[in-house]
This record gives C-alpha cells, structure tokens and sequence, in this order.
C-alpha cells in the first residue's frame, strides 16, 4: 500500500481537489494511513503524468481556482489491480512504543509524562473518528464501517492500557518512595 493506491481508492467514488484528499487523510483515513502535503502534491501530478487521473482547473468566484482530479479508466484498472494483489502484513512504526519501551533509562515522572500526553492524544483521535463514524455510518459500505469499527476498537484498547499503565508507574512511584 502507498499513496498512490490510497489516492486511487479515494477517487473511485468521485472527483476530488488535492484539498479533499488531504482532508480524507486528516480525518477518516488518519487511524491507519497518513500523508502530508508534501507527498500528496507530487503523487497527483505523477499519477497525472502516467495518465492515471485527469486534473481539472475550476473557477470559483471569490476564491483562487482549484484543481479537481478524477481517476482514469486506467486508474480505475491500477487501483483493482493493487485491491487484487496479496495483502501486506500490518507494520507499527511508533516513536512513543519505541521510547516507552526504553523508558527504564528516563525515569517514572519522564514515561509518566509521555503515557498522559499519549493518552490525550489517542482520546482525540478517538472522539474524531468516533465523529466521522457517527456522521457517516448510514453512507458507509459495511467493510468500510467493519474498517472504522477496527479503528474504534484499537482506540479504546489503547487508552484502556494507558489507563492501567499510569497506575502501575504511579503506584510504582509510591513504593519507590516508601
């Protein structure tokens, strides 16, 4: 998986502005994909180049123009052809796992302070896609609910954890000072 299949993937249901799909990054894709402007701009022009999708240039008023861009046939037979190949092992690639597992070296106050931090951020991420979720559900297909619901879970899996995780450090902290 890469951008350019997410990106195909967005545009098989409709047109699109580079803006849109950034937005489907930030919000309903954030859980399992990101990518930044800096990605997503190059990947539509190179898709454009490989004539994959077409970019048009519309006129607003008011506003600057905006290009809205639209999968190809041949996109449409490149993005099947990517939902047709073998699917790849999940990876977790997390600088907050890597650091807490190495944690012993910093000191409780220092891991405390990363679970708290940690823990507000997955509790946004959950109430956002929880959200999206909500807002959307009744215009989702059922693998893309099944998708969202996998995303929920993990979200409360991880905060229940973070939970339990800062009372043990905090009760470790106790009993290191008794």
């Amino acid at each position: 998986m890469n951008s350019q299949d997410v990106i195909l993937g967005m545009l098989m249901k409709r047109s699109l502005s580079g803006y849109e799909i950034k937005q489907l990054f930030e919000s309903l894709f954030s859980y399992f994909y990101n990518s930044s402007y800096g990605t997503i701009y190059p990947m539509l022009h190179r898709l454009e180049k490989d004539e994959l999708i077409t970019k048009e240039n519309v006129l607003q008023e008011g506003k600057p123009n905006k290009n809205v861009y639209t999968i190809t046939d041949k996109g449409k037979i490149q993005f099947t052809d990517y939902l047709l190949s073998p699917v790849e092992s999940d990876s977790v690639k997390s600088d907050f796992l890597m650091r807490l597992y190495f944690g012993q070296h910093v000191g409780y106050d220092k891991v405390l302070s990363w679970l708290t931090k940690e823990q507000v951020h997955a509790q946004k991420q959950f109430d956002d896609l929880s959200e999206k979720y909500a807002l959307y559900s009744d215009q989702m297909h059922p693998a893309q609910i099944i998708c969202i619901q996998i995303g929920i879970k993990e979200y409360q899996a991880k905060l229940e954890v973070i939970r339990e995780g800062i009372a043990s450090i905090q009760q470790c902290q106790l009993e290191e000072r008794d």
